[in-house]
């Protein structure tokens, strides 16, 4: 059964969730609004153990031997979500004695959805875009690395979304959902618009042009540097019309520094 939740709102979105009598939803330190009273709020390291959204129990050896795994795969999903600079904790919430209500928000002005898993295709979103989700749904951390990861900058680190049941993102601006099969099978975009994308988009990054005088006049006058976003095959994909670089450079010039220079691209300075 998926999470009964209605996003709401404008600019600024906001995910409503109505939780059933013993349900449990989760998401990533920062992202809570509020809650009733009969909502409970728990604090932990780790994501949720086999789907279930609770810590797993034994007795005798085999709990022991239960625990100390589970102690080494919390530390390395802490690992992970270290390395991909996301929040070290996730908030879990759980209805008592009736149904309860949970409101979440994104960091960035902009939209929010709602993906529903059906156990047959994972998700992948760019960090940061995870907000929260039911507990039947794995979050995991997706290292692109190779020339992809060493290339793309934000394409790196993604956020990966398994299992059953609703995951809710949110992005910085308007959203548009594409699939790259209606366009020839390819599209290209800025690297910093790629919301998320079903399993089955081949995911990369290219070099904008050669190495010519066309090829020079775009990295260092188009504002994209060097490189795009290349999405792949036959599935859904959303991208953000506002860029978290370009917002924050438009509040740089705000404050009476241009962070992208007069040229941008190539030439961006990054004065503190």
């Amino acid at each position: 059964m998926t999470l009964q939740q209605e996003i709401v709102g404008n600019a600024m979105q906001m995910a409503v969730v109505n939780l059933r009598p013993g349900q449990t939803v989760y998401c990533e330190a920062g992202k809570f609004l509020f809650k009733t009273t009969n909502v409970t709020m728990e604090t932990r390291l780790s994501g949720p153990s086999n789907g279930s959204g609770q810590p797993q129990s034994g007795s005798g050896a085999a709990g022991v031997g239960g625990m100390l795994r589970q102690a080494m795969g919390t530390a390395m999903q802490v690992g992970q979500r270290m390395l991909a600079g996301e929040s070290l904790a996730f908030q879990y919430f759980t209805s008592q004695g009736g149904e309860g209500t949970v409101g979440f928000a994104g960091v960035l002005p902009g939209e929010m959805r709602a993906l529903e898993l059906d156990g047959t295709r994972a998700w992948f979103a760019e960090k940061d875009a995870f907000v929260a989700a039911e507990s039947t749904v794995d979050f995991g951390i997706a290292f692109q690395g190779g020339r992809t990861g060493t290339s793309g900058g934000e394409g790196f680190v993604l956020e990966k979304f398994t299992g059953h049941g609703t995951v809710i993102i949110a992005g910085a601006g308007n959203f548009i959902d594409l699939n790259p099969a209606d366009f020839g099978g390819r599209i290209e975009v800025d690297t910093g618009c790629v919301v998320a994308f079903e399993e089955g988009i081949q995911y990369g990054v290219q070099r904008i042009g050669g190495l010519n005088r066309q090829g020079m006049m775009n990295a260092v006058f188009g504002g994209e540097g060097l490189s795009l976003a290349t999405l792949e095959g036959n599935g859904r994909v959303i991208l953000q019309s506002l860029t978290i670089e370009s917002l924050a450079n438009a509040l740089k010039k705000a404050q009476g520094g241009d962070k992208q220079g007069p040229t941008g691209g190539l030439f961006s300075t990054h004065a503190g």
